[in-house]
């Protein structure tokens, strides 16, 4: 019996934010998977080693979390003023699924020190130290992300001094700008899908919750901690140990979804997996992240704790982040009451792993809202480049 050998693909492993992926320029890919379609999302699955029924992804590069299982595709772009697309594909662990469904906030800081250093920005463009401004399109959400990257000697500068809670290690600082991230109303969507800041959300089995139901950054469904039996300053485990509680949030985030017009059929949810967002909100409260660092009230507006892909995340997805700055510059969503309500242009949020601070611009006339930027910073490096392979 004859064995076909494995197919090489080059790849680069990175870290972004509190995120990690493989990371691709569509022109290395096969042929056949250089176009949306069933042989990408089989070329993807086998790359992190998905569907898993151990849940450990151990035949593959994923790292048997929501935060280890993503994938990205870079191209220059041939939109204008725009340096290069980015597409997200968030690999579903134990399901022969990816979701294109909604975009990576954390690896967004990684896809411009990929793009320059995988010679996909030209090279009159890049100072020999300073920053690097680069325009991405996010092709899953069909919005534009500017990455400031640090440059040093004409390299991308990847170490340095800047923390990010939820990373072991400090690294150089990448801001980047997520511009008018909310939904703009087009093909039937809204930053507020239902027209209200607070909406009374029917759970099944749960109740009658307060919420707020954003499309900012990614779609967002915001509920009180307290009005689902939480304080607010839980950590990981309290959640993902608990499946009578991974099951309650699901059913909340398949409501919800279907209250956002996100979903026609409560059954569709299930293939869905990357969005909407399920998050909880509650008042500043001193509690000990997952570090073991003390995080006082004093320091924070609020707290915010939010599920990815069934899971309470480690830290805070990138995305969920701008829904939750652009939510708390609105007065009177159940992000900006817990912050304390007012005008605000910037919050700073406690999540299991520290804290995050993330800045909005928002404008409201006669009731109606527009977001035009969400800006943070994360840090991003390069662990591994070469190639991927994967069975022919």
């Amino acid at each position: 019996m004859s064995h076909a050998p494995q197919i090489r693909i080059p790849a680069v492993y990175m870290r972004g934010g509190t995120s990690k992926g493989v990371f691709f320029r569509l022109d290395d890919l096969p042929e056949a998977a250089r176009a949306p379609g069933p042989a990408r999302d089989a070329l993807l699955l086998r790359v992190i080693g998905s569907p898993d029924p151990y849940g450990k992804q151990i035949d593959g590069m994923g790292g048997a979390t929501s935060s280890t299982s993503k994938t990205v595709i870079v191209s220059r772009s041939t939109r204008p003023d725009h340096d290069v697309d980015y597409l997200f594909g968030q690999v579903s662990i134990d399901q022969p699924c990816v979701d294109w469904s909604g975009n990576c906030g954390n690896l967004s800081a990684a896809v411009g020190p990929f793009a320059i250093a995988s010679g996909l920005i030209d090279a009159v463009r890049i100072p020999k130290d300073g920053l690097c401004t680069v325009r991405i399109w996010q092709a899953n959400i069909g919005k534009t992300i500017v990455a400031h990257v640090p440059i040093t000697a004409g390299d991308v500068q990847e170490t340095g001094d800047f923390e990010l809670d939820g990373v072991t290690f400090p690294a150089a600082e990448v801001q980047v700008e997520f511009l008018d991230p909310a939904d703009d109303g087009e093909d039937g969507g809204a930053m507020f899908p239902t027209g209200n800041l607070v909406d009374a959300l029917e759970v099944p089995g749960v109740g009658t919750l307060q919420a707020t139901l954003i499309n900012a950054g990614i779609p967002t469904i915001f509920v009180n901690a307290q009005d689902i039996g939480y304080a607010g300053t839980e950590l990981q485990g309290a959640i993902n140990e608990d499946p009578k509680a991974l099951a309650k949030f699901e059913t909340i985030r398949a409501y919800g979804a279907l209250r956002m017009g996100l979903i026609a059929d409560i059954g569709e949810a299930a293939k869905r997996q990357h969005t909407p967002k399920v998050a909880f909100v509650s008042k500043p409260a001193t509690y000990t992240a997952s570090s073991g660092r003390a995080v006082e009230a004093g320091e924070i507006d609020l707290n915010v704790r939010a599920l990815s892909m069934g899971k309470l995340h480690h830290a805070m997805m990138g995305t969920a982040a701008v829904a939750i700055g652009t939510a708390a510059a609105i007065p009177g969503t159940l992000v900006n009451l817990a912050a304390g309500g007012g005008v605000r242009n910037a919050v700073r949020f406690g999540h299991p792993s520290g804290t995050l601070r993330v800045g909005a611009e928002a404008h409201g006339t006669d009731g109606q809202w527009t977001v035009t930027r969400a800006i943070m910073s994360r840090s991003a490096r390069v662990l591994m480049e070469g190639q991927v392979r994967v069975p022919a």
